[in-house]
């Protein structure tokens, strides 16, 4: 059985599920979810690990940031909660939005001796394939900007704004963008526009990386974008599962993080 606990970050609430025994597991969730989404994986994991599962700043019940963050602002995150909960080192489960900092963080001088086992899921941070219905959309958005460039501060930020309250601007972002607002829409762009492949060779860790076979989110390719660039990994794919893996093959899934833990 989870409990809830808190903490403060910058002045910001941390909210965050305890459960579980053993070693520190940090558990990291994905863009759009919350700690809550992964607390069924941990309460299977709980018999050979102590999940600590954050609700990330912006997501669940965590307040959102000042300001807008990057992906290396939530990793600041994730080692202050890390340290004030007085763990030496701990292991990471990563999903998304949760691999992309974990790519990040591991990919920082000095930092082995903090993170230890990590296995990540459906992580996001490679620079995907672009379809032509994205190249219009982008190009549209720029066209629509264009006019209001040569006009001068404050007057731009401020017709720049209308245009991005308007119902065509809202057309030409993702779903996730469309529902966002303020400092997590800003948020939101400064981190899936920072991909991650210069981070991967610096990173010594041994990493699992475990891909549900029908992902769209992050298809497979992106995984094995990530396993070349990486200097030890190794790539399990599950049949008949997507981004959610854990989720929807939750018995196998299971078996390989737990098996992978206890090694």
């Amino acid at each position: 059985m989870a409990t809830e606990q808190s903490t403060t970050y910058k002045g910001r609430k941390i909210h965050y599920y305890v459960t579980g025994e053993g070693l520190p597991l940090i558990v990291l969730h994905g863009w759009g979810a919350n700690g809550q989404l992964m607390l069924p994986l941990c309460d299977a994991l709980g018999s050979i690990r102590q999940c600590i599962v954050p609700d990330l700043p912006g997501f669940g019940q965590s307040e959102e940031p000042a300001e807008s963050w990057s992906v290396d602002d939530y990793g600041d995150c994730v080692l202050t909660l890390i340290d004030k909960l007085g763990f030496e080192s701990v292991d990471i489960l990563a999903h998304s939005l949760g691999g992309r900092i974990t790519l990040k963080l591991c990919s920082r001088t000095n930092i082995t001796r903090r993170i230890k086992k990590v296995l990540i899921t459906g992580g996001a941070g490679m620079k995907p394939r672009r379809s032509v219905k994205y190249s219009v959309r982008k190009y549209t958005a720029k066209l629509l900007k264009l006019p209001f460039q040569i006009l001068p501060e404050p007057l731009r930020s401020r017709q720049l704004e209308k245009l991005r309250s308007t119902s065509v601007w809202k057309s030409l972002g993702s779903s996730d963008y469309q529902q966002l607002t303020g400092v997590m829409r800003e948020t939101f762009v400064k981190v899936v526009t920072e991909y991650l492949e210069p981070c991967l060779p610096k990173i010594s860790h041994e990493i699992l990386l475990v891909w549900g076979k029908n992902d769209e989110t992050t298809p497979l390719y992106q995984a094995e974008r990530i396993k070349n660039g990486l200097q030890s990994s190794a790539l399990v794919t599950i049949n008949g599962a997507g981004h959610y893996a854990f989720l929807d093959k939750p018995y196998q899934f299971k078996s390989i993080a737990e098996a992978y833990y206890k090694g």
